[in-house]
């Protein structure tokens, strides 16, 4: 129930029907128990709103602090409006906040002027501000309309809800059910508030208005449904027209239109000053008594805040007087107010909005546009630098929607066409709007042009082709020729020639050849007065780092440096990019983190997915393997959800690496013939070179190094580092073993040699660890091997990469048994399986601990009593057959002939009392680590 009397909150004697809905809602959010988070969802009218009063009211009278707000539908897009709400009457005290807290949410909250500060810098502020506020008492945190707060305040609650318990904090929102939040997912535990049971409907109706005929209040019940606020309103509009009329009521139309219905002629029966005063309320969304008495007097039909007095006594708004805001009783109320005023009202009330909004640009240059009916190339450049500042701020989606306005208030033009192509950019690039990108960019095709269309409009038709039948050439083509042909003189400042070439880049990386990277770098050696810091490092980094990688050291550095302050999501993830093959990825890790918190509350998803690839990567590399399988799983369902087709294989990657590195084989084959199938016919040649790294390592892991050399080789011929095929890096040491073990000595080091010549180990310390465990592993003599493996697990920082260290420590222990210091190689034989068992990394893991028994360390575990007959060869042998290997795998993986192996197993199985290889298993018991 919603009230009754000039409106105040609803209590608990107003409730009919709520008894358990209340005592689960306050067990759920912790009340008086430490606090917690719960969303409170369900339809318009059910009445959440008056749940929120009566637990706000119960809180209060158990000595709880009460903080509230309410999202508003026509301020959506402004950035922080809701935090203001809960905060401005505290702001004296943000006073009290360390500096860089106080400076971030004074400028968050528009209380003074800066630098758009980081989200996670503002919310832990406001974790600071609460605890300041609530002075050691518990709080209560009450968010109603959640679905229209905008997406910074969003964040920032959703960071507070998840730590509330922490800060003895209780927080409750509201949500219409079926409209989704920014708190889908799961974020937080959510309540369904059902519509009342028969009974409950019908005290309430009879309570209230006792004179309603059986027959009437029997129609009334079957068109409310159970929902409280149409048995309280449609009997009030309904009584003056006797029972009978109800019949007259449509009874199929919708529940909220019905309502509609209700709420309009209620507000149509106010004056005209108070219909007015009641729009530009309803219009402002914040509520804010300042603002409306300013844009009252400028308004020019004459209305002022004391016109509010009918509509109060008509309880459909109320003074929040604790927040010195005006507050309508229900959203519909706020909707009905503006679908029953016309367009031209509107406008007079969006002017006069942006006349008092002198000091709030954003705000003023949306209420301008609404304003405006006719082309207006000042309000729509208006609207453009709004959309600028914005898109600073983070805000993609709010980004793009002005560019659209903008665009839509330009004159016919070039103008016109580039604020349409950029909003395509946008779409595309940043924000996951990909079907509204296409009718964007089909639509600036219809407008002249100039150089910023074409480029733009060319950028994101590449990303779209990408994404749609990923034809890499179509793309490539496309953005050169725009590139090249455009009138824009090559300035580094020109943001959509930036942008271009940023996508290009991409789409090179993509098709993994030299020819696609030239056009890139004609540009970057054009550009003036010189190349965009990170334009030249993925010049250097991202096409052909084998060459050009160890060059960008010191670029990197200070795009790294950069990242400590950077509230631009897209300079974060490009710079992400940049560092990856630089094996820098856990420079940018808290950067790249910060962009999926971001994403997870709503930010750009494009920008999100990046971030999830470098996070997802890095976890790979410094094993982090739980974290970067969760992560992948978390990109893919990213990439369904909108439409990025062409990035799934990413993930589908780091999925088939790590079922390779753990012995899931046929998993790890299956993801990446997934990939290959997908990228071969696209010219993608950069996700089969990762899908063939993935088949690489799962194929080492089992001993067919025959398949291992095959699939390496795939990615760059033994001898070469294939030019512009950037993950043929990470390939190398997988290539040279592969060949050792299959004999193919020569291949080995000639591959060793391109490594050598290519100073592979000046880009990092994990590439010098695998250049010189590759040349221990292709060096015929022991005595040399052994100082090359000595050499490399002494690389400064190569513990960092653990699976790939523990791979030459293993390696490095065969070596030194075959060379009988069989007592030596225990120490980097069990270091290696210490470190694979940790992983996961079974099949090296059996590896190591096979090794560990010919060297003769103690077993693990307690083995068959005939095991004892056996030498250690013997034993591992036995061991590897059992496995499921052939003889000549088992030669391969031993250094032996697969002859001598044959005429060992021959001598086991009268050991073991067994007469054939099946027997084998069954004999030697479950032996594994």
């Amino acid at each position: 129930m919603l009230g009754s009397e000039s409106y105040t909150p609803a209590t608990t004697r107003d409730l009919v029907g709520r008894d358990r809905d209340l005592r689960e809602i306050r067990d759920l959010l912790g009340l008086g128990s430490g606090g917690g988070a719960l969303l409170l969802s369900g339809d318009p009218g059910v009445g959440k709103t008056a749940v929120l009063d009566v637990i706000a009211q119960a809180a209060q009278a158990e000595g709880t602090k009460v903080l509230r707000a309410a999202g508003v539908e026509f301020e959506a897009h402004c950035a922080y409006s809701g935090l203001n709400q809960i905060l401005f009457p505290f702001h004296d005290a943000i006073d009290t906040l360390d500096a860089p807290f106080r400076y971030a949410l004074r400028v968050a909250l528009g209380f003074q002027s800066g630098s758009p500060p980081e989200r996670l810098v503002v919310s832990n502020a406001v974790l600071m501000l609460l605890r300041t506020v609530a002075a050691g008492r518990p709080l209560l945190l009450i968010v109603d309309d959640l679905h229209w707060v905008d997406r910074a305040s969003a964040a920032v609650l959703g960071f507070v809800a998840r730590r509330a318990r922490s800060i003895q904090t209780a927080f409750l929102a509201a949500s219409r059910t079926g409209v989704r939040s920014l708190y889908d997912g799961g974020a937080l535990p959510e309540y369904w508030l059902q519509p009342l049971d028969e009974e409950a409907a019908v005290h309430l109706v009879s309570t209230n208005f006792p004179d309603l005929v059986p027959s009437a209040r029997q129609r009334l019940l079957t068109l409310a449904h159970g929902n409280p606020l149409a048995l309280l309103e449609l009997p009030s509009a309904l009584l003056p027209m006797q029972a009978p009329d109800l019949d007259d009521f449509p009874a199929m139309l919708p529940l909220s239109q019905r309502l509609e219905t209700v709420f309009g002629s209620r507000i149509t029966e106010l004056p005209p000053s108070s219909q007015r005063l009641l729009l530009l309320a309803a219009l402002e969304g914040m509520g804010d008594l300042g603002v409306l008495q300013a844009a009252s007097r400028e308004a020019a039909d004459g209305y002022d805040l004391d016109d509010l007095a009918p509509a109060e006594r008509s309880q459909l708004v109320y003074i929040d007087e604790s927040a010195r805001r005006l507050r309508f009783r229900h959203p519909l109320i706020r909707s009905s107010v503006v679908e029953n005023s016309t367009s031209t009202e509107r406008r007079a009330v969006h002017s006069s909005l942006a006349q008092v909004l002198i000091d709030q640009p954003e705000r003023r240059a949306w209420h301008l546009g609404e304003a405006t009916l006719e082309p207006d190339e000042s309000v729509a450049a208006l609207l453009e630098q709004a959309a600028r500042l914005t898109m600073h701020r983070g805000d993609a989606v709010g980004a793009m929607r002005t560019l659209i306005r903008s665009a839509d208030l330009t004159p016919p033009g070039p103008d016109r066409s580039r604020r349409l192509a950029e909003a395509a950019y946008v779409g595309a690039e940043s924000t996951g709007a990909l079907p509204s990108a296409q009718r964007l960019l089909d639509n600036a095709r219809y407008n002249p042009r100039d150089a910023d269309t074409s480029l733009h409009s060319a950028a994101a038709t590449a990303l779209l082709i990408l994404n749609e039948d990923g034809d890499v050439e179509t793309a490539h083509r496309l953005l050169v020729c725009a590139i090249e042909t455009e009138d824009h003189r090559y300035q580094a400042d020109n943001i959509a020639l930036v942008d271009a070439l940023h996508a290009l880049a991409l789409i090179s990386f993509f098709g993994a050849r030299r020819d696609l990277w030239l056009p890139y770098y004609r540009a970057i050696e054009k550009l003036s007065p010189s190349a965009p810091p990170v334009l030249s490092a993925l010049g250097k980094t991202f096409s052909d780092p084998a060459r050009t990688g160890a060059s960008a050291s010191a670029e990197l550095d200070r795009l790294v440096a950069g990242l400590v302050n950077a509230t631009d999501l897209v300079h974060v993830t490009r710079t992400g990019t940049a560092a990856l093959y630089s094996d820098r990825l856990g420079d940018v890790r808290d950067s790249a983190w910060r962009v999926v918190r971001i994403g997870r509350d709503g930010g750009p998803a494009r920008r999100y997915l990046s971030s999830l690839i470098h996070l997802c990567l890095d976890g790979y590399l410094t094993g982090l393997w739980d974290e970067a399988a969760r992560l992948a799983q978390e990109g893919l369902q990213l990439c369904e959800t909108h439409g990025y087709r062409a990035f799934a294989w990413y993930f589908l990657y780091v999925q088939a690496i790590l079922a390779a590195s753990q012995g899931e084989v046929e998993t790890a084959r299956a993801t990446a013939e997934r990939i290959i199938q997908w990228a071969i016919p696209r010219g993608a040649h950069c996700a089969a070179h990762y899908a063939h790294h993935a088949a690489t390592v799962a194929a080492l892991g089992i001993g067919d190094y025959a398949d291992a050399y095959d699939r390496a080789s795939a990615v760059s011929p033994a001898g070469t580092l294939a030019s512009h095929a950037p993950h043929a890096l990470w390939l190398t040491m997988d290539l040279v073993e592969s060949a050792v073990r299959t004999n193919r000595q020569e291949q080995a080091a000639a591959h060793v040699r391109a490594v050598r010549e290519a100073d592979v180990a000046a880009i990092s310390s994990r590439h010098a660890l695998l250049a010189e465990a590759s040349a221990a592993l292709s060096t015929p003599d022991d005595d040399e091997a052994l100082l090359m493996f000595a050499k490399a697990l002494a690389v400064p920082g190569a513990e960092r990469w653990p699976f790939d260290f523990a791979r030459v420590q293993l390696a490095y222990g065969e070596r030194l048994r075959r060379a009988r210091a069989t007592t030596e190689s225990r120490g980097p034989l069990g270091a290696a399986l210490a470190t694979f068992s940790h992983l996961g990394a079974r099949p090296w893991a059996e590896r190591a601990e096979s090794e560990l028994r010919a060297a003769g360390a103690s077993k693990r575990r307690n083995e068959a009593s005939d095991l004892h007959k056996l030498t250690p060869q013997e034993t591992e042998i036995a061991r590897l057959a059992a496995s499921g290997l052939t003889n000549k795998q088992i030669a391969e993986r031993l250094f032996l002939s697969h002859r001598t192996v044959g005429a060992h197993l021959y001598q086991i199985y009268p050991k073991l009392g067994i007469s054939s290889r099946v027997m084998l298993r069954d004999a030697l018991g479950d032996d594994r680590p």
